[in-house]
């Protein structure tokens, strides 16, 4: 490759803004690093021929520079010369080419070249001085305009929210109605048939897993596998260019943004799975791609003898938040794509580790107390993923106000449930009714707690119904990676099968886990392809499939189509219904307009549960009495009745005394989802079927729902 004269100046620039910010002219450089003895600004042209040119040091140790010509679409990177002493924790090494942090677009990805490493492969203490840039991707110049029309944010509060978790590639690499040159882009997730199904669902927002710049390892590269999930982010301003139809000389940033526009034009928020907490560099035997060889004491938590790094991510690394830099490149990036990019909210990975200072997670860290005082992101939606493999690092419940968190403790709870695991019946009341136990305080409400059964980290719904334990040995790790701790339950047969009695079984549980966490106070998070019994035969940490494993088999959307309609039926119940979508925890308080307590638990027959109800550690069935209070009396709901048997057999349940004189018609039964409901005779009994749910409404006079709300 082809480099001419690094002794060229460029012209100076006043307070540069950090990245590449074109100007029709030419564009200004900024790039902070408070070690760099020089910096050299690297443009290639389309045959790759490189030019270097010096940049200065100004103010607050940001390196810069404008340079005249240059326009979008322009390839280029950093290289810093500075100390090389991984002992004191300074890893500069000026042959290694540099991705900008504040890189818009990245062309190019990872060539695992021995180059691209800091350091020489048998002595981690000494710089290698093979040069990186053949083997490494740029960052690419981008213009900042784009026409967004009218697009505006669609408004879903946070308790009228149902979050669909979706892959980027996955959701449409097999869609026969997508163009074949759109699957698996961003272009393809917009596309109106993409889209019609999420309509048809109803759920209010997609949430997709990581689109930032990312890393395919190379120990997964060696097996001959892909890092499919995309949690090795390396670009935090960046679409990955993997997810492009638009090539990847910046029109990822359009395509990103048509997505967008047109998910919003279709009543649909969108929400970033973001991996602020480490980055793809790994541990002081990674590459050196960005953040190590520009400032890497300044970027990452070094353990005490400074070489090597601090690990509460199990990623190799730990962003450290706790320093002004890093925490200002993040806060950066969340507004960028808030304002420029035009997202609704952001789900942070492992976000225990971005509340962490020195050591321990702390509700009142930089990160949190720097995102509760931005007034740009006030406006969107904070969804913490409340742990990370730190010490102590399970802080379900500690986040502060304006957030909400996976419900972890739901997850488990609901599943041990349905698996008929003794003693769960408490748990079980308290996950339903809005997790009032992890989120009463501080003025957090139900809407903190973002309900999950299933997750793209795990089973599948219909793998967790179908498999005691985990099959992943297409990993190459022996079946060793992944949890253990599943809480499935094969229904009686390890695996597929065609015992009718263990099919209709299964399907009665998918259908329960999907009514549980649809009807539950607090916004439901359902995993793509779930409603159509998506499976990945057994594999439970599918991360590094980027193939049929993975991606989203749309044959199942009509072989399942009871499935689809059921969970449709679900969210439509739930919209419809503010009952379900409470502002505020239940009290047990009368309700103004009925007298009657905003929530009660019965027994199946007909009694109001007591402590010893509570306590026995056989009770798998309740009664779940909605008085139809919804916290605002401006617009109280009918009255439900949420009758669960966790037995295997059928059970009568009893319409408790004091409801009787109402009129209740089926609105759900998990035991016969065709079934046109109809209503029911208050005073005979209610038979469910063995590990059932049925939902029972009273329209109230004047309501206009005298009809089925599904």
């Amino acid at each position: 490759m082809a480099v001419e004269s690094t002794s060229r100046r460029v012209e100076p620039a006043v307070r540069a803004p950090l990245g590449a910010r074109p100007d029709g002219c030419g564009a200004t450089f900024g790039l902070f690093s408070s070690v760099a003895d020089a910096v050299e600004v690297c443009l290639f042209d389309d045959a790759g021929r490189e030019t270097r040119f010096d940049i200065e040091q100004g103010e607050a140790f940001v390196w810069q520079g404008y340079l005249p010509g240059v326009a979008p679409g322009q390839r280029y990177g950093f290289r810093v010369h500075g100390p090389w002493d991984p002992g004191s924790g300074a890893r500069c090494n000026p042959a290694k080419l540099l991705l900008d942090p504040y890189a818009r677009a990245v062309a190019g990805e990872v060539e695992w070249n021995p180059a691209v490493f800091g350091h020489v492969p048998d002595d981690p203490d000494r710089a290698d001085g093979n040069d990186s840039a053949p083997y490494v991707p740029r960052s690419v110049v981008v213009a900042p305009d784009f026409d967004w029309g009218d697009d505006h944010p669609p408004g879903h509060a946070m308790a009228d929210s149902i979050f669909y978790e979706v892959h980027v590639k996955g959701f449409t690499k097999l869609h026969p109605d997508v163009p074949e040159e759109l699957r698996g882009t961003f272009a393809g997730v917009a596309h109106p048939a993409a889209v019609a199904h999420l309509q048809r669902l109803g759920v209010t927002a997609v949430e997709l897993l990581p689109i930032h710049q990312f890393v395919h390892d190379f120990q997964l590269v060696a097996r001959g596998l892909r890092n499919y999930w995309g949690y090795q982010s390396i670009g935090y301003f960046a679409p990955h260019n993997g997810y492009s139809s638009s090539g990847d000389a910046g029109g990822q940033v359009d395509e990103f943004r048509r997505m967008v526009r047109a998910l919003h034009a279709a009543g649909l928020d969108v929400i970033l799975d973001v991996v602020f907490n480490h980055t793809a560099e790994g541990d002081e035997s990674g590459p050196t791609l960005c953040f190590r060889g520009i400032d890497n004491a300044a970027y990452y938590r070094l353990a005490h003898d400074r070489a090597r790094y601090v690990d509460d991510t199990g990623c190799g690394n730990t962003f450290d938040l706790h320093r002004p830099q890093p925490l200002r490149l993040v806060m950066d990036a969340l507004r960028y794509w808030v304002q420029e990019m035009h997202v609704d909210g952001f789900r942070f990975d492992l976000a225990a580790a971005l509340g962490r200072g020195t050591a321990d997670f702390d509700p009142h860290g930089s990160f949190l107390e720097a995102v509760g005082q931005d007034p740009v992101l006030a406006e969107v939606k904070l969804i913490a993923e409340p742990w990370d493999t730190g010490w102590g690092g399970y802080d379900l419940g500690q986040f502060p106000a304006g957030w909400s968190e996976w419900n972890g403790k739901f997850r488990d709870t609901v599943r041990d449930w349905w698996r008929g695991a003794e003693g769960k019946l408490p748990d079980f009341a308290t996950r339903l009714s809005g997790s009032r136990d992890l989120f009463g305080h501080g003025g957090r409400r139900p809407t903190a707690s973002v309900n999950i059964v299933t997750v793209h980290d795990g089973f599948t719904l219909a793998d967790l119904v179908s498999y005691n334990g985990k099959h992943n040995e297409a990993n190459g790790e022996d079946n060793r990676d992944g949890t253990d701790d599943n809480r499935s339950w094969n229904s009686g047969v390890e695996g597929p099968t065609d015992d009718a009695a263990v099919l209709a079984l299964r399907a009665r549980q998918r259908r329960n886990f999907i009514a549980t966490l649809l009807l539950a106070e607090g916004p439901p998070l359902l995993l793509g392809g779930d409603e159509f019994a998506r499976t990945q035969h057994g594999n439970n940490n599918a991360y590094c499939h980027d193939d049929e494993l993975t991606w989203l088999d749309w044959n199942g959307v009509d072989a399942n189509a009871d499935l689809v309609e059921f969970t449709a039926q679900l969210c439509r119940l739930r919209g419809r219904h503010p009952v379900f979508r409470r502002r505020q925890f239940f009290h047990g308080t009368p309700a103004p307009d009925t007298g009657r307590d905003d929530l009660d638990w019965y027994r199946p027959d007909g009694q109001l549960m007591t402590m010893d109800d509570w306590g026995a550690p056989f009770a798998r069935s309740v009664t779940m009495a909605l008085s139809g209070a919804t916290g605002d009396d401006t617009r109280p709901d009918d009255p439900f009745l949420i009758m669960v048997n966790a037995w295997w057999d059928p059970l009568d349940f009893t319409i408790p005394e004091p409801l009787r004189g109402l009129d209740w018609r089926i609105e759900v039964d998990t035991a016969a989802p065709d079934s046109d409901g109809g209503t029911v005779d208050a005073a005979a009994p209610v038979r469910l079927t063995g590990r059932s749910l049925l939902v029972l409404r009273s329209p109230r006079p004047g309501s206009g729902r005298s009809g089925p709300a599904g």
